[in-house]
């Protein structure tokens, strides 16, 4: 009979043993490779039965227990590391952020959607009220007409027009008074500017999240901004709305304040510390001059203006108005006098002339641009008072990206940035012709 080859593993793997079982070498495919030339069956007369079985339970033992080594490495592997309690913290903290972040693009809808629909309140109120004013003055030239050419008496049709023309003067006037009240294309302007607000601070989040640097500070940090761009920026209309017609005209605040650090560090020195040294530090000092007398106070002077103009402007829609339907009422009292019909016609002209230069060019909107450009500076002027009165540079933000960050706030290259504040330390106490920022 032909024997049985066995490599030199498999001598290893079954030393007492003339040849394996079939369940043997299924289970030694997981230690070794066992290479098998065709056999037959072996002879087995010479081994006694219980011999047979002490082989056999070797061969088992051995393999059962390599088995068992394999399966404790492969659940050992797949098993998940055991979470500790500083990594169990971090996971809260995240999910906390994901929680504000879904908050905040929910209200990035709500201001998206109520800011579409205040813009179309200018427009539907501004035509209703100028195709309202505009009737009520042709009535009071047809009323006028009538009683002219009628006899002693006044004729039905004028009472009619007559009539009628009062009542849309009225109902005009007290429209423009609402609509210059809540002055819909500024409401549309604050949900414009909280919808892109909140845009942006769903973007800083998601940079948190992603460079792994979230913590506490960082959900706390970001719930006050929530917080401070709900403040600024409110839905509600009645005992939320943001005055408008304010008696001073000061910059749109919508970050929280921001506290004042008393660190005791290190100086800024003259080499690289953190992004800082002495030469940056001034730059952004004088950088900060010039925002703060150029840029802040042009914004803030053309705000007053456009206020002012605002309420000329509010003041003379409805009282033109009201004229007009004085002059209608006294139509046809006196046949010598023409004043009622001129009241009562060119005081409707030009009401419809003033609220289309107030609601359609928009001006509460033009005023509230200016007060969110002033607020949009102080809050650069404040991100770099922030840093350089932070005596330890390591708790700064990091110099040059903060460099960088301001010349692309102001609309500037780096080079742009270092002439502007050469050219301003030159001048000193002089007035500055150009402004810090390009982009307004």
């Amino acid at each position: 009979m032909a024997g049985i080859e066995i490599s030199s593993s498999q001598k290893l793997l079954f030393p007492n043993s003339p040849f394996p079982s079939s369940s043997q070498t299924r289970r030694g495919k997981v230690v070794s490779r066992v290479l098998m030339n065709p056999v037959s069956l072996p002879n087995l007369c010479n081994r006694g039965f219980v011999e047979e079985l002490e082989i056999r339970s070797k061969s088992y033992t051995l393999i059962s227990t390599t088995n068992t080594l394999l399966e404790t490495q492969n659940n050992n592997l797949s098993r998940p590391n055991t979470k500790s309690p500083h990594s169990d913290h971090h996971q809260v903290i995240i999910a906390e952020l994901y929680a504000i972040m879904e908050a905040v693009a929910d209200r990035v809808e709500m201001h998206k959607n109520i800011g579409e629909q205040r813009d179309n309140w200018n427009h539907l109120l501004l035509n209703s009220i100028n195709a309202m004013t505009l009737t009520a003055a042709t009535m009071s030239g047809l009323a006028a007409a009538i009683s002219s050419t009628g006899g002693a008496g006044a004729p039905p049709p004028m009472v009619a027009l007559k009539l009628s023309s009062i009542l849309l003067y009225v109902a005009a006037a007290g429209l423009s008074v609402l609509m210059n009240k809540i002055q819909p294309s500024q409401l549309a302007e604050e949900q414009r500017n909280a919808a892109r607000l909140f845009k942006q601070l769903h973007g800083q989040i998601q940079t948190t999240i992603s460079l792994g640097k979230a913590d506490i500070n960082g959900v706390n940090e970001a719930m006050d901004k929530v917080l401070a761009l709900d403040k600024a920026y409110p839905l509600p209309l009645l005992g939320a709305m943001l005055e408008k017609f304010p008696s001073k005209v000061e910059p749109a605040r919508w970050w929280p304040q921001q506290e004042k650090r008393k660190a005791q560090g290190r100086k800024t020195e003259e080499n690289n510390s953190n992004g800082w040294n002495r030469k940056l530090e001034e730059e952004m000092r004088q950088v900060l001059g010039v925002l703060e007398k150029k840029d802040v106070a042009g914004y803030i002077k053309l705000g007053s203006i456009a206020l002012k103009l605002n309420k000329v402007l509010a003041i003379s829609g409805p009282l033109l108005t009201s004229l007009g339907a004085l002059g209608s009422l006294f139509i046809g009292t006196s046949n010598h006098s023409s004043w009622p019909v001129m009241m009562g016609v060119m005081a409707g002209a030009m009401a419809t002339v003033v609220n289309s230069m107030e609601h359609g060019g928009q001006v509460g909107m033009v005023f509230e641009m200016y007060r969110s450009n002033a607020g949009f500076f102080k809050l650069v002027e404040e991100s770099i008072m922030s840093n350089i009165n932070e005596k330890d540079v390591e708790r700064r933000e990091n110099g040059e990206i903060l460099e960088m960050k301001i010349a692309l706030q102001l609309g500037r290259s780096l080079s742009e940035l270092n002439h502007l504040a050469a050219a301003s330390s030159t001048r000193h106490d002089e007035e500055i012709e150009e402004f810090a920022s390009k982009l307004f």
